[in-house]
């Protein structure tokens, strides 16, 4: 499979965990303090963003460098682009065209 499917289904299944702990566990301790309603909801998606990070930063750097190099990979592909030579090929005939 694509490293960066596994490694994107990782994040998303640990986030997923971490937002129906925090869900199920963070409106009672909130609604004492007088936070309800979306806030809860918000306040649980951002702590589960920063868990599933930090989760997958420190567990998950075998997968996160086969991403890095994948990356690398088809960035280091040259790619032929028939439009760049076309106007590589007018700019060099003005130019010639100019020094004349």
């Amino acid at each position: 499979m694509n490293p960066w499917i596994q490694y994107s289904l990782v994040r998303i299944g640990i986030f997923g965990a971490a937002f129906a702990v925090l869900f199920l566990v963070l409106p009672a301790p909130l609604e004492s303090i007088g936070v309800v309603g979306f806030a809860v909801v918000a306040i649980a998606a951002v702590i589960a963003a920063v868990v599933a990070l930090t989760v997958s930063y420190i567990f998950f750097g075998r997968l996160r460098d086969a991403v890095a190099a994948d990356l690398a990979e088809r960035r280091g592909k040259p790619v032929d682009d028939p439009d760049a030579a076309a106007e590589d090929a007018a700019s060099e005939t003005r130019s010639r065209e100019q020094d004349r």
